[in-house]
């Protein structure tokens, strides 16, 4: 083995490695539960029309998810450096394809999905002052507390992982603590619920083909309510003891979140019908407001803001370190690559990523649905390179036999057919159903083509290992 390969399966890092066990946890968790658990019930809810198809898409996502993280912690244990999936496609491919990945989320889905819940944070607020003042503020003060958020939450990871850490440890506790008071509030306001909305209906119509497609599409919502679950992978060269810490991490975090999910939608129908539900795009202030009344419809929104506000945060501190990586091999914009001199943290990344991401934010406040049509947007191009990851446990295997695996997937190779089998099967609906968003994200990220060969081959770089 060479010793670029070498190197790329080390713990050897020059960042500080102050985030333990707990933190990791906090991160998953963090970068989980944000709007979607608020926000998706309602499109999928519209698009399966019944309970029983509702609760298979929510039990699938968690399942899927689970499954994916069988795969993610063979390779985060053996390979623990930041940047997450951008190092296992660069070792088990050619760096190209690494490129393209962190290209592709860069431009096209992570830096908006920064947007899209930053924005959310802001309808949220939108909806707390409507409550209390009776009247929304206008857009413009939308996208003001938006982009404060943005760069607020920026500026704080500018000074250490350390205090970083701290603020996922507390936003993590308020989102267990948020999810679970709708779980405990709803159950225990028996003379507002119903347990007769968890069957009317149950069933749909009629079973054809196109149930198939409707429950593939309501699957894109699941997946994001669920994404971000390898937060913790991006920053594994942040973790303390990272080849037991992650893995562990992504099974208590995600494992927990599923319990979570499963338990609010419950909430969820308990108290509103599942009509009611389709046309509800903050489901759960109208479950407060109907089971406490304006005060329970307060304090949930105040509850969605400090999960939302969280959420940008973990998401700023963890994709940060994908492009610092990728500027470090030489693959990416070279600024990027530069590190504080004291904090250790990628400064110049955060700084870059939160200004592409107020770019998109400024789209985004012109459109009526923005929410969805991001989600639309980004999940055929995710979904290609999902794929690409969870099969480079096999490209890693056939490669480099002899590396040292702390954690070995379980029920492999057959856990590794699975997971491509329902990605695979999802590709085509989320093309079959959402055509010309997922074209136009695809085709953006085919745009790094360019780049790459003008940067990368035309420069006669070398990619580092």
């Amino acid at each position: 083995m060479s010793q670029t390969e070498i190197k790329a399966f080390s713990e050897h890092t020059e960042m500080k490695r102050d985030l333990g066990l707990l933190e990791a946890v906090s991160i998953v968790i963090s970068r989980i539960i944000g709007s979607g658990i608020f926000r998706t019930p309602a499109p999928i809810m519209a698009l399966v029309g019944c309970t029983s198809l509702f609760g298979l898409v929510w039990v699938l996502g968690g399942l899927v998810t689970i499954f994916g993280a069988v795969i993610y912690a063979e390779l985060a244990a053996m390979m623990p450096r930041s940047g997450g999936p951008y190092e296992y496609l660069k070792v088990a491919y050619h760096p190209f394809w690494a490129f393209l990945r962190g290209w592709a989320m860069f431009f096209v889905s992570e830096t908006a999905s920064i947007a899209a819940v930053a924005l959310i944070f802001g309808e949220y607020l939108n909806a707390l002052w409507m409550i209390v003042y009776g009247e929304p503020f206008d857009r413009a003060i939308l996208y003001g507390v938006a982009l404060v958020t943005i760069w607020g939450l920026t500026w704080v990871n500018l000074f250490g992982v350390h205090l970083s850490g701290m603020v996922q440890n507390f936003f993590g506790f308020v989102k267990v603590a948020a999810v679970g008071s709708i779980i405990g509030v709803a159950f225990t306001s028996w003379s507002t619920g119903n347990l007769g909305n968890f069957t009317d209906p149950l069933f749909p119509e009629a079973w054809t083909g196109s149930t198939i497609l409707v429950v593939g599409a309501a699957m894109r919502y699941s997946f994001f309510a669920f994404s971000g679950w390898e937060g913790a992978t991006y920053i594994a060269e942040e973790i303390k003891n990272p080849r037991r810490n992650l893995p562990l991490s992504l099974f208590i975090g995600i494992g927990g979140v599923m319990v979570l999910y499963l338990g609010a939608n419950a909430a969820y129908l308990f108290q509103l019908p599942p009509a009611k539900i389709a046309e509800s795009p903050w489901v759960a202030t109208e479950v407060m407001t109907v089971a406490m009344g304006a005060t329970g419809g307060i304090l949930i929104s105040v509850a969605v803001m400090l999960n939302t506000f969280g959420n940008v945060s973990t998401q700023i501190l963890c994709k940060a370190r994908s492009w610092q990586a990728m500027a470090r091999d030489g693959m990416f914009f070279d600024w990027f690559a530069r590190l504080h001199p004291v904090h250790r943290t990628p400064n110049n990344a955060l700084l870059g990523q939160a200004l592409w991401a107020t770019v998109l934010l400024t789209f985004a406040i012109l459109a009526e649905n923005s929410y969805e049509m991001m989600i639309d947007f980004f999940s055929a191009t995710s979904t290609v390179f999902n794929i690409m990851v969870f099969a480079a446990i096999w490209a890693m295997r056939r490669k480099f036999p002899d590396v040292n695996r702390p954690y070995r997937a379980w029920l492999y190779p057959w856990s590794l057919v699975g997971i491509l089998a329902i990605y695979l099967a999802f590709l085509v609906i989320t093309l079959i159903t959402a055509f010309v968003p997922s074209i136009v994200g695809l085709g953006l990220t085919a745009s790094g083509t360019l780049y790459y060969y003008f940067k990368v081959v035309r420069g006669r770089r070398e990619i580092p290992v």
